[in-house]
């Protein structure tokens, strides 16, 4: 099994990739070099984008200034972390055996003999041994969120008689398939989140047991009708009412389509 192949297993990739695709032999005639062929297939198949909100993957497509691969340190660089680690390659010899090297923001530097996709694989396994990257968490599901514009919401709603689990099982079943992005809650059990994601649609949800709980929503602003409708519907299932709609910083809107602030573009902000 290829690298990709683990990755794609452990980590869905997004039903429209991001950058993600382009003239390769134009892009290695401006960085001077062939692109290994699994790298090439990586960012066809993911995009620009980022692993578990940590580990974010650079394509040399688009124009955004936070994406693309750049010279650093002799090193060829393709990603980085939320950390400002940046992620590289050595380029000697053939470009499919180039080992990935960790340039940590401080002074921790490592090399490892393996493909981008294997290395990405092992990471958000739980299987990397690095002294310079944080561990991903073994408890958590591995995602991978794609960097494009999206619209923010938050239903701020009344209890209802249902317990909360049986409300979250509707929320997820309305818009399933759905995938797991992890949770908490705290000891005494009065609060806590649940992340996830629609699998289809790429819409990013957080269900907070709070008073009043609350569904905050992140999604493309081409689906803002068929998000408030998937919404509107599972909060009448849960036996809810919207008390309020506001953005994600807390400014109330006078209903679903009220204007806001111009979507935010997600990107990933590394160190010079």
């Amino acid at each position: 099994m290829t690298g990709l192949d683990a990755l794609t297993r452990a980590v869905a990739p997004p039903a429209a990739p991001v950058d993600g695709h382009g003239d390769w032999a134009d892009a290695e005639a401006r960085l001077g070099v062939r692109l290994p062929a699994d790298y090439r297939l990586l960012v066809e198949t993911y995009g620009w984008g980022e692993f578990c909100d940590y580990l974010y993957l650079r394509t040399p497509f688009g124009t955004n200034r936070h994406n693309g691969l750049e010279r650093y340190d002799g090193l060829l660089v393709w990603g980085g972390t939320m950390d400002a680690d940046r992620l590289c390659w050595r380029t000697e010899g053939d470009p499919d055996e180039w080992p990935v090297v960790i340039h940590g923001r401080g002074t921790g530097r490592e090399e490892h003999a393996l493909s981008t996709s294997r290395f990405i694989e092992e990471w958000v396994t739980a299987r990397l041994r690095s002294t310079v990257l944080e561990d991903m968490e073994p408890d958590l599901e591995p995602w991978f969120n794609a960097f494009r514009p999206r619209a923010h919401r938050c239903l701020r709603l009344s209890e209802g008689s249902r317990p909360y689990a049986e409300r979250l099982r509707i929320l997820r079943d309305v818009l399933a398939p759905t995938l797991d992005r992890g949770s908490w809650q705290s000891e005494d059990g009065a609060s806590g989140q649940d992340h996830f994601a629609t699998a289809d649609t790429d819409w990013q949800l957080t269900y907070e047991r709070s008073h009043p709980s609350q569904i905050r929503v992140a999604f493309p602003p081409r689906d803002r009708v068929a998000a408030r409708d998937r919404l509107f519907a599972a909060v009448r299932l849960m036996g809810c009412t919207v008390l309020e709609i506001t953005t994600a910083r807390g400014a109330p809107l006078a209903d679903w389509d009220a204007e806001e602030d111009e979507p935010e573009a997600e990107a990933a902000v590394e160190a010079e």
